[in-house]
């Protein structure tokens, strides 16, 4: 038996005794066949594999995809004999159908019906919008357990995903808080290649991890788990109360505004509302096309912050930042960059500090305190904690604050000295790059 149908019958296998008749008929109509899906062609002919066309009608039925999918890209992963792809193309779908290894039923069935399926042999953690494109639906079922790595594979999946993904797969029976069961062996089946079990509240949480901004569980049975996700939340009820007032979006670590796709990045925004009792269930933001659930929001010194994963799959280049609450249309839009390369060539004449105090007593030049300010010229508009260095003599600053940036106007950036500075006379330098400032001369008095 192939390790797909092993692993799919031990899905009923799991389900107890109940159901070990069902599990033993399909595990035997199988191997009479060799067919895992059921096919009913165009001349009449029929295909009758393990899963009957009904069933195959009703774990479709649950997710809500248009009959008529005229104009729209769907990816299907794990496609196996692939009932789900010729059905998408029979919706009038353009259809990329994937698998990691190639199924000479899949192959018959395409020259039967003369199928324009573009079908690739990849393994799921090679899926990159930069390989495939990216997909209105994407048609995620019984691959998640025999992953290793199912968080990461999810992540590939929304990064995929323009709008929504249907994901299923075989879950564990408990009903608590969400948890996974690992198998480092066979133990689940005598199988290798059957890694976890997650519960259904796991599943759902995992896909919300993963970036999707919305998740709905939409079916749990005897054989899984069935999810609905989407890249973009539902239109507010009402949109009765003034929209957010966005202060502040940076990454919560680096400092700035640079973002990157192929880093796990998470960006920290601040805003202002008239709503008094905001929560992660009531504050919704919006990177570029994208929409993303915060994982904190909280209010501190009179503004709100709201922190949340920088959405899987945007495209290089400079995205809008949008903020909204459940009750309020989307707020003023500030700028970040995801992937935007530094432009050294500009650097090279602009770069320069026009001013230098101590960060507490604003004394200039001279420095009393452990704190510098700094104002410098040539920062370009994703300047960051992770691309400029400031130094005072030979000694690397730490960055704490780096200014909004404003065009034609010196960014502030305030930094600790090393704790192991004497007094004296010091150069200060800030680089960007490969390239560096002309030295400020500073005096210690500390």
């Amino acid at each position: 038996m192939t390790s797909k149908a092993a692993s799919e019958n031990i899905k009923l296998e799991r389900t107890g005794p109940d159901t070990s008749a069902i599990a033993e008929g399909l595990r035997s109509r199988f191997t009479q066949t060799g067919w895992w899906h059921s096919f009913e062609l165009p001349d009449g002919r029929k295909i009758n594999g393990a899963n009957t066309i009904d069933g195959l009608k009703q774990r479709l039925s649950v997710f809500p995809i248009p009959e008529d999918l005229s104009g729209k890209r769907v990816l299907d992963i794990g496609v196996w004999d692939g009932w789900f792809s010729f059905e998408m193309e029979r919706r009038g779908a353009e259809v990329v159908a994937i698998d990691n290894v190639e199924n000479a039923n899949f192959l018959w069935l395409h020259r039967e019906l003369r199928s324009r399926i573009d079908y690739r042999i990849l393994d799921v953690y090679e899926l990159t919008p930069e390989r495939l494109g990216r997909f209105d639906i994407v048609i995620f079922l019984g691959v998640l357990y025999h992953l290793k790595h199912p968080l990461l594979a999810l992540e590939r999946v929304c990064a995929l995903t323009k709008d929504f993904a249907a994901v299923g797969s075989f879950t564990s029976p408990d009903t608590g808080p969400p948890n996974m069961a690992f198998y480092e062996i066979d133990e689940l089946g005598g199988q290798f290649d059957n890694w976890c079990a997650p519960n259904p509240s796991c599943l759902e949480a995992m896909c919300r991890t993963a970036g999707f901004a919305r998740v709905d569980l939409l079916e749990v049975n005897v054989f899984g788990s069935s999810v609905g996700c989407y890249r973009h939340f539902a239109a507010p009820v009402v949109s009765s109360d003034p929209a957010p007032r966005l202060i502040a979006c940076l990454h919560p670590t680096r400092l700035g505004v640079n973002f990157s796709v192929q880093r796990d990045d998470y960006v920290s925004s601040w805003f202002e509302s008239d709503v008094e009792t905001l929560d992660r269930d009531t504050v919704q933001a919006r990177v570029g096309a994208f929409d993303a659930r915060p994982v904190f929001v909280a209010k501190e010194l009179g503004a709100w912050q709201a922190n949340f994963k920088l959405p899987p799959g945007l495209e290089p280049g400079w995205h809008e930042v949008r903020l909204r609450t459940a009750t309020s249309g989307w707020s003023e839009a500030l700028r970040i960059a995801v992937d935007v390369p530094l432009h050294v060539e500009s650097l090279v004449e602009s770069l320069k500090i026009t001013g230098a105090c101590d960060g507490s007593t604003w004394g200039e030049l001279t420095v009393t305190s452990p704190f510098m300010s700094l104002w410098v010229s040539g920062v370009p508009e994703n300047g960051g904690r992770d691309n400029i260095r400031v130094t005072i003599g030979e000694r690397r600053c730490q960055l704490d604050y780096i200014s909004p940036w404003q065009r034609a106007t010196p960014t502030q950036l305030n930094v600790q000295l090393p704790p192991e500075m004497k007094a004296g006379g010091y150069p200060v330098t800030v680089a960007i790059a490969d390239v560096a400032s002309e030295p400020v001369s500073v005096q210690v008095e500390i």
